[in-house]
């Protein structure tokens, strides 16, 4: 694809060269967009106790915190059922 490779009056060497200058220059690109990460890297703060308190608090508040989303979404399905009863095969199927 270079030049000399093109037309035929360049050698093989020079095209080699310009690859290896433009992977050199693609890892250098490379390099300075990644940020380094050490293998002996740790979080500033240990994010497992939080993700603990969390499962805690969404298990203590139990069936009553189901969104209001979901219940509109039921209640819909409902409605829906009731004008279309031959839509309840279909729901049921798909649930």
């Amino acid at each position: 694809m270079t030049k000399s490779r093109d037309q035929g009056t360049g050698s093989r060497e020079q095209g080699s060269g310009i690859r290896d200058q433009e992977g050199d220059r693609m890892t250098l690109l490379l390099k300075s967009a990644m940020p380094r990460v050490d293998d002996d890297s740790d979080l500033p703060r240990d994010l497992w106790p939080a993700m603990l308190r969390r499962m805690d608090e969404q298990s203590s508040r139990g069936a009553a915190s189901v969104p209001w989303f979901d219940w509109a979404l039921a209640g819909g399905l409902v409605a829906f059922a009731a004008l279309a009863p031959r839509t309840i095969p279909v729901i049921l199927y798909y649930l």
